[in-house]
């Protein structure tokens, strides 16, 4: 990515969780800038907000769920530049569990869903995302 003179490069930093339970991974979909894109349940973290605070907020605004962070899973150890704006893509994602598991998610804005998918099917082209597929072949393996 070339920066023009003047114009400070600028980083889009995102917290994605992964739940699987009873083999079977919680994805959502949603509408980006007009865009359906199949994705890991998460978002942007905000200034001042840690990661693990931001994984945990997004997840409260998008499906009304608390989880409980596991462990780090994956960072984005290249570079991506973001599909829909000029900044730099990092995303991390952790290992993630919820309260109770139910089977259908509620989610809290009208234009998404979220709903499991069998451990079984997951792979690089389940995503959307060029980091979501990363993680989507790195589940695949385990």
């Amino acid at each position: 990515m070339k920066v023009a003179a003047g114009k400070p490069l600028r980083f889009n930093v995102r917290a994605y969780g992964i739940w699987i339970h009873k083999e079977m991974l919680l994805v959502s979909e949603e509408k980006i800038f007009g865009r359906t894109v199949l994705k890991f349940p998460g978002g942007g973290v905000e200034l001042g907000e840690g990661l693990i605070d931001a994984l945990k907020r997004e997840w409260m605004e998008e499906m009304n769920l608390k989880v409980e962070v596991d462990s780090h899973f994956y960072t984005t150890d290249f570079f991506q530049q973001s599909a829909f704006d000029d900044s730099q893509v990092v995303s991390i994602y952790y290992r993630v569990h919820g309260q109770n598991s139910q089977e259908a998610i509620r989610n809290m804005n009208a234009d998404e869903r979220s709903f499991w998918l069998p451990m079984s099917s997951i792979n690089e082209d389940t995503f959307s995302l060029p980091i979501d597929k990363v993680v989507g072949e790195m589940l695949r393996l385990l």
